[in-house]
């Protein structure tokens, strides 16, 4: 019969057995588990068994269950869980519990007489336990040769950890010891047999040796003789197939000491040794990637800015030459790409650091209030004005005005405001008082402002304002190997704000996201890691976990057509570096100029920006 035993916060803990199909479990005293817990709810939970497993339910939406750390709604329940309800400690065992301990820290010891197997289960249970409690791998290990050595009555033992080497002929070291010194292992006068934890390195199988100094395999070896060895068991600690360490126990003093039960014994904790020097292992090896993350971003950094590739490394040295005036910058490219970074590092980098940022975005506020948005209102300008209110000028006073969107102003704002960036006032709604204002203008645009002001939806001369100096950002898909890093840095910050256990890509999901063309760039790329991270159940990240599965890869074209395509993409770009100059283009690239406008005509797209309708 399975049991649940809880721990409350006075007295010893209590037993209650689960011999029904179904147990509710709450505060509420016609519960079969009945809780004296404010933190449980009056029906906080239900435990459902199908004959064949038991499933914790909630009952209460809003009744808090975390099972093993985890927060849970419902799960499968497993000998040795810890399950917390409100604040009530309780713990799961699929074993009839004898009569309850009176330590409330966990279970005790077993009473004499309890069987071998019995005893060496709640053994294993009081340590996962404990495992889940404490951080000291050292400490873990200490613990856990102690169980083995009182279930088995060796005398001493070891925990053997092999450093990273080739070959099985790598000298181990010890990581916890229990009457046997340090230096046991590499010491002739020490108490451990190097030819016994040779051969179970070599057969990755535990070994049970009754009698070392009659036994014919190892009767004549050096350290059994020199030693005078009688019983000796040793298991090895595996990971992934690999042998990563061993348990090694003995008694000098009893022959015969040990059997098939004890060797299974050694042979569990063992594993259980296993698995938290893997863990320890992986700690590691993610401190040191972390560190090699670091590393490369410390080359590939520019502020709070990620890039390497030619074209962002263009986009840091001109900034860095217009961050220190006061000119007007225009910061283009497409949707996604972080336009609003530049901005804030352009910020950060000139002498108004110290002064305010103020983002106004222009395609999300109604155009009937973009103007007392922008240069504030007095009392009574308008119905619902019942008090002053200064506008995004005067917040940005001493600082900087980031006009997002700039495209989506409406003309009539448009007007107005070159009017304020011409004189530098401003006069808010309803007022006849100008207002000086110190600032400096950065605005920011997915859309060709150029083609906008040729059909006249945008002003020209507020164009030739902002558009002093251009920052045009190129599209995820366009630089390189940054994606890769971007996605690691976006994983390993949100990772840890969700409390994700994700601690990586898959080599495929490496390969989908540098093959994805992210039309939505690295927001695009941002969201679908938070999904990801929030879904998934698995260290690593999948193609499928990012919706990046074979449907979602770019498709195979005919090599004409990719010609043609990539013809397209350079003429364009040499077009930009010859800021929009037809004529020029043609000459550098060869061709008759009818060749670019044939280019053109086909560009359903915007234009990068500086390529301009302009000939020479």
């Amino acid at each position: 019969m399975a049991t649940l035993r809880y721990y409350p916060k006075e007295g010893g803990p209590v037993v209650f057995g689960l011999y029904k199909p179904v147990t509710t479990v709450g505060r509420g005293l016609g519960n079969d588990v009945a809780l004296a817990e404010s933190s449980v709810a009056e029906h906080h939970a239900q435990i459902v068994f199908d004959g064949r497993d038991f499933q914790l339910e909630e009952l209460a939406r809003d009744a808090d269950i975390t099972i093993n750390g985890k927060k849970k709604r419902r799960a499968r329940l497993v000998h040795g869980d810890r399950v917390v309800l409100g604040q009530a400690q309780l713990g799961f065992s699929m074993f009839s519990e004898l009569p309850a301990p009176t330590r409330a820290d966990g279970p005790s010891e077993a009473p004499a007489g309890l069987p071998q197997e019995l005893a060496s289960l709640r053994r294993l249970q009081a340590f996962s336990e404990k495992l889940m409690t404490s951080g000291s791998v050292d400490e873990l290990l200490e613990m856990l040769l102690g169980d083995v050595l009182e279930l088995t009555g060796a005398a001493r033992g070891v925990v053997l950890l092999f450093d990273p080497g080739e070959g099985d002929t790598r000298v181990p070291r010890v990581r916890a010891s229990r009457n046997v010194q340090p230096g046991a292992i590499t010491d002739p006068s020490g108490a451990i047999s190097d030819s016994i934890v040779q051969r179970v390195v070599e057969t990755r199988r535990p070994i049970i040796v009754s009698d070392a100094m009659t036994d014919t395999t190892f009767g004549k070896s050096e350290s059994v003789i020199a030693l005078q060895l009688s019983s000796v068991m040793c298991a090895p600690l595996l990971n992934a197939g690999e042998v990563i360490g061993a348990i090694y126990v003995g008694n000098d003093e009893i022959k015969h000491l040990f059997e098939r039960p004890e060797l299974d014994v050694l042979t569990v904790f063992a594993s259980q040794a296993s698995l938290i020097l893997q863990n320890a292992m992986l700690v590691t090896a993610l401190r040191e990637d972390k560190e090699k993350l670091s590393a490369e971003l410390s080359d590939k950094r520019f502020g709070e800015i990620i890039g390497s590739c030619p074209s962002m490394l263009e986009v840091f040295r001109k900034l860095q030459k217009v961050a220190t005036t006061d000119i007007s910058v225009m910061i283009t490219g497409e949707t996604g790409t972080g336009k609003e970074l530049i901005a804030r590092e352009i910020h950060r980098r000139s002498g108004r650091a110290r002064g305010p940022f103020v983002t106004v975005n222009c395609g999300a506020i109604p155009e009937n209030l973009m103007e007392s948005e922008m240069f504030g209102h007095v009392k009574g300008a308008f119905t619902g004005a019942i008090a002053s209110r200064p506008g995004k000028f005067q917040q940005a006073e001493g600082g900087t005005l980031f006009l997002d969107e700039i495209g989506e102003l409406g003309l009539t704002l448009q007007v107005k405001l070159l009017r304020a960036i011409q004189e530098r006032v401003v006069f808010r709604v309803g007022d006849s008082r100008p207002e000086k204002c110190d600032i400096r203008i950065l605005a920011a645009t997915h859309r060709n402002l150029e083609e906008m002001v040729k059909t006249g939806d945008f002003r020209e001369d507020l164009y030739y304002r902002l558009n002093v100096v251009n920052l045009w950002l190129p599209p995820l898909r366009e630089r390189g190997d940054d994606v890769f890093i971007i996605a690691k840095v976006l994983l390993a910050k949100y990772a840890d704000e969700l409390g994700s256990e994700v601690r990586g890509f898959s080599p495929q999901a490496l390969v989908a996201i540098r093959k994805y063309a992210w039309p939505g760039n690295i927001r695009q790329l941002e969201n679908r890691i938070k999904k990801a991270l929030v879904l998934c159940d698995r260290t690593l990240l999948t193609p499928e976990d990012l919706d990046l599965g074979p449907e979602e890869q770019e498709a195979i074209v005919p090599l004409e057509k990719a010609k043609e395509e990539f013809q397209r993409r350079y003429v364009l770009e040499v077009l930009e570096r010859n800021n929009g100059n037809r004529t020029q283009t043609a000459r550098d690239l060869g061709v008759d100029p009818r060749t670019i406008f044939r280019y053109l005509e086909k560009e359903q797209n915007p234009l990068p920006p500086g390529t301009g309708a302009s000939g020479s």
